[in-house]
C-alpha cells in the first residue's frame, strides 16, 4: 500500500472557475506537495513547456480537461492484433519508462531531471506507477506512467520505441491500463490525461469543463485503489 509522506509546507492555491490553465508558479516537488496538488486538481509542468522561458516550476489545471472515459477507449482491429506482440508488466521498469518519456529529442519534451527524480521518489512510496509493453525478445517497446490516488489515475506521459518493433506499444500499454482500472467493476474511476489532443481524441479522450473535472475528482478520491496498484491483484505482472 502507498506510504503517506509528510504534508506539504506550501499553501497551494484553490482552483476556481475563472482561473486560467496556469494556476501558480513555485513551491517544490516533494511527495507531499505532489499529492496535495493532484488531490486539488493541479499537476506540475515547467513554464518553459509553453512559453520558452527557463524551466520554472508551474502548476496547471487545464480548462477544459482531457479525460479518457474508461468505457470509451477506441480499440481498433490493428490495436487488438498489436496486443499479441507485447507482454505487459506493471512497475517493472518505472525509471526506464520515465527516462524514455523524458527524451529531450521528443517533440514537446518537458520532463526535467528534477521531475524525473520527484516521480521516482513518489514511485518508491507507492503512488506513481508505470505500465510497460515488452517485445517477445525482452525489449521495452513502450509504456506510460502516472499517479494513482484512490480512484484517480493521473496520466503523465507515454512513449513508444521509434523502431518498427515499438509500433503501437504505448497504445497497448494504455489498453492494459484501462483493463486494470476496470477489472474489479468499480464505477467512478477517473483517467486524467491533462490536455486533449487530436491524437488522444482518436483513442476516445474527451474534454470536460474544470467544474465537472473537479466534481469527478472528488468522487474518485473517495474510492479504493485498483487492486493492481495495491499488490493484491493476483494477475499483476
Amino acid at each position: 500500500m502507498p506510504v503517506e509522506p509528510p504534508p506539504t509546507r506550501w499553501d497551494l492555491p484553490a482552483v476556481h472557475a475563472d482561473n486560467g490553465d496556469l494556476i501558480a508558479v513555485g513551491a517544490d516537488l516533494e511527495p507531499g506537495t505532489l499529492l496535495a496538488a493532484y488531490r486539488s486538481g493541479l499537476f506540475p509542468m515547467p513554464v518553459s513547456r509553453f512559453f520558452g522561458r527557463s524551466s520554472e516550476l508551474a502548476w496547471w489545471s487545464p480548462d477544459p480537461r482531457g479525460v479518457l472515459p474508461l468505457g470509451r477507449l477506441r480499440v481498433s482491429r490493428s490495436l487488438r492484433q498489436a496486443t499479441k506482440r507485447f507482454e505487459i508488466t506493471v512497475d517493472a521498469a518505472f525509471d526506464e519508462v520515465v527516462t524514455a518519456c523524458a527524451d529531450p529529442y521528443r517533440p514537446g519534451a518537458w520532463i526535467t531531471d528534477d521531475i524525473r527524480s520527484a516521480y521516482g521518489r513518489l514511485h518508491r512510496l507507492g503512488w506513481a506507477h508505470s505500465v510497460e509493453a515488452w517485445t517477445s525478445d525482452g525489449r521495452l517497446g513502450g509504456g506510460l506512467y502516472g499517479v494513482a490516488i484512490g480512484g484517480l489515475f493521473a496520466g503523465e506521459s507515454m512513449f513508444h520505441a521509434s523502431e518498427r518493433w515499438g509500433r503501437d506499444a504505448s497504445k497497448v500499454a494504455l489498453l492494459a491500463l484501462v483493463e486494470m482500472l476496470t477489472a474489479d467493476g468499480a464505477a467512478g474511476r477517473l483517467l486524467d490525461v491533462q490536455w486533449g489532443t487530436p491524437h488522444l481524441a482518436s483513442l476516445g479522450v474527451v474534454e470536460i469543463s474544470r467544474e465537472e473535472y473537479l466534481s469527478r475528482l472528488r468522487s474518485a478520491l473517495r474510492l479504493e485503489l485498483p487492486p493492481v496498484f495495491t499488490g493484491n491483484d493476483e494477475n499483476r505482472a
